[in-house]
């Protein structure tokens, strides 16, 4: 597999607060990245790290293979496209002119694209209404478009559904899943409004305190959070043969648990179990959304 982004053992230390602590993850090539975390995990910091915009303590991480020590690594950030906790907008500037500026900075020869890119994100009727005066959700499109400047294959956005309105939350998806799907544009999304990311992220890595607690395929999300009967039992082997005579669907979890996708008699399981030497020593009933697959990760509590 193709990897955009990995990092290895990356920390981040300010004075006596240690914001990253070893961070290892790692981003495919073409897939849109939900990366959840509470409010303080060390989401924007690895971002800042990322884009330049911070150094690492220590550890260190790769763009499209090349590492943050090399000196291509300026090459290598050009290929992104970032938002970072709010859209670098200019307030008294049209949508236009906020890509005008943008083309300029990057030094590209003329401003072809521009029109394009308004109609992208659904900002091509804006005329000479300035950004100061756009709705949230609009701001954030345009702070988008502004990321799009010079045709990224990587995008990095942080938190951006944040304070948005249910409609602007649908616009903002539809625009990320088109720019992944049409344009084959890899996406990192930061957030930690868990029941939208569900509806965009291939992949996910959780982050808290600092560390990422796991990584995994929206494949595998989908399994874990699935409604099941979780058994705890005596013997696995035995266990995984009473199922298969049984014709059961499941899942062996580790720790002598296994996951069972139907719901059978718990009677003619402990049955069935028996006759091949095994107890069942708990059961639970397992259905959990995105959320509470979290909070199973990282436990409870508030945001900090």
């Amino acid at each position: 597999m193709d990897y955009v982004l990995k990092t290895n053992a990356l920390c981040k230390q300010y004075k006596d607060f240690k914001a990253l602590s070893g961070v290892t993850m790692s981003v495919p090539k073409g897939s849109i990245y939900g990366f959840v975390g509470r409010n303080g995990a060390g989401k924007t910091t690895l971002i800042r790290l990322i884009c330049g915009m911070q150094f690492p303590t220590d550890g260190e991480f790769e763009i499209y293979g090349v590492k943050n020590t090399d000196a291509a690594i300026s090459d290598s950030r050009k290929r992104i496209g970032a938002v970072v906790e709010t859209p670098s907008l200019f307030p008294e500037m049209t949508a236009q002119d906020n890509l005008k500026y943008q083309y300029r900075l990057l030094g590209l020869p003329s401003f072809e694209g521009i029109t394009e890119l308004l109609k992208l994100v659904g900002l091509e009727n804006t005329g000479k209404k300035k950004a100061k005066d756009f709705s949230l959700g609009m701001r954030q499109r345009l702070g988008i478009a502004v990321a799009l400047c010079g045709n990224p294959d990587f995008l990095i956005l942080d938190e951006p559904i944040n304070g948005l309105d249910p409609q602007g939350i649908i616009e903002i998806r539809e625009l990320i899943l088109k720019l992944n799907r049409e344009r084959n544009i890899t996406v990192l999304i930061s957030s930690h409004i868990l029941d939208e990311l569900a509806r965009l992220a291939t992949h996910y890595g959780f982050i808290d305190k600092g560390s990422i607690v796991r990584e995994m395929s929206a494949e595998e999300l989908e399994a874990a959070c699935r409604k099941c009967i979780r058994v705890t039992v005596t013997a696995t082997s035995a266990a995984v043969r009473a199922l298969d005579d049984m014709k059961l669907e499941y899942n062996v979890t580790g720790d002598d648990s296994i996951d069972i996708y139907a719901k059978p008699s718990i009677t003619k399981l402990a049955a069935s179990l028996e006759k091949e030497g095994c107890e069942i020593l708990s059961c639970t009933e397992r259905d959990e959304n995105l959320e509470g697959f979290f909070i199973s990760l990282v436990g409870g509590g508030s945001d900090e």
